[in-house]
């Protein structure tokens, strides 16, 4: 699933393409995605003007000038491509169509349909269902290491499981927790409630350092993630841990494979990679 950089690299895209741009027609090929569209989708979106393209967690967030909020998720494969000049017929899986008045197609290629587009409004979207409980942006200048250590305190589960969970940081998911665990140098096994103070604050630099790297490498591209531009995120070049069980540490002097290096296990159903020697 595209985490918080892949989603900002589209947003970026996006804004650039939609803003202070009317929507002069949307195209909608299918009645549903992850969940069926709303009623009149299309024709509540045509003519409308595009104030501004915003991002909470991996939601992007289209605001209307007539107060409606389109929020709409990519799911775990979708894509969106801007389209100028001759622009081609759909494909199988090019789900949604936004025409710009200057030509240009926002079009939203989706194979699982994991995605959704739904509607709210300005004066509700901060407490839509799928954002009321979402935790701080990482990003946000706010972030640091006092708010994420009171966001971990009295949780007893493991901190790799604490920031996946999208209530205790907003946006992360498995790629970019384990490259934060790693550089600040906390084990994924470790008590959630026991990463404080100092501990938090080294965490809290490393998050924002990782996503900081992602974004200006594009995100990181494993599979679907694209560029609006069609191009590829370069970020899995510099991937500390993420993938790479039994090769050397980056910048570690623990022994080498097969006794030491990048170690694998499954925590929630889903793979972490870390070194133990670094990683305590």
């Amino acid at each position: 699933m595209p985490e918080l950089p892949e989603v900002e690299t589209v947003r970026r895209g996006l804004a650039a393409a939609l803003e202070g741009r009317r929507l002069a027609a949307v195209v909608v090929r299918r009645p549903d995605l992850r969940f069926p569209f709303p009623a009149g989708f299309a024709d509540r979106l045509a003519g409308r003007r595009v104030a501004r393209v915003g991002r909470r967690a991996k939601f992007l967030l289209l605001d209307l000038d007539d107060g409606a909020v389109v929020l709409w998720h990519l799911g775990m494969s979708g894509r969106v491509k801007i389209l100028r000049g001759a622009v081609p017929g759909p494909e199988k899986h090019d789900h949604v169509d936004l025409v710009v008045d200057d030509g240009t197609v926002v079009r939203y290629w989706d194979s699982r349909r994991f995605g959704f587009m739904g509607l709210s409004s300005g004066n509700e979207i901060a407490v839509h269902p799928m954002l009321a409980h979402l935790g701080p942006e990482p990003l946000d200048p706010a972030f640091d290491g006092a708010v994420l250590g009171a966001a971990l305190r009295g949780r007893r589960t493991s901190i790799k499981a604490a920031l996946m969970d999208q209530r205790v940081v907003a946006g992360l998911g498995n790629i970019y927790v384990c490259e934060s665990l790693f550089r600040a140098g906390i084990s994924p096994r470790r008590g959630a409630h026991t990463v404080a103070g100092a501990r938090a604050g080294r965490l809290a630099a490393a998050i924002k350092e990782v996503l900081a790297e992602a974004l200006a490498a594009g995100g990181t591209t494993l599979r679907d993630h694209r560029l609006p531009t069609g191009e590829l995120g370069y970020f899995q070049q510099q991937l500390g841990v993420y993938g790479r069980a039994g090769a050397p540490c980056p910048g570690c002097d623990c022994d080498p494979p097969p006794g030491g290096g990048i170690r694998h296990l499954v925590q929630g159903g889903r793979s972490t990679f870390y070194c133990p020697n670094r990683q305590r």
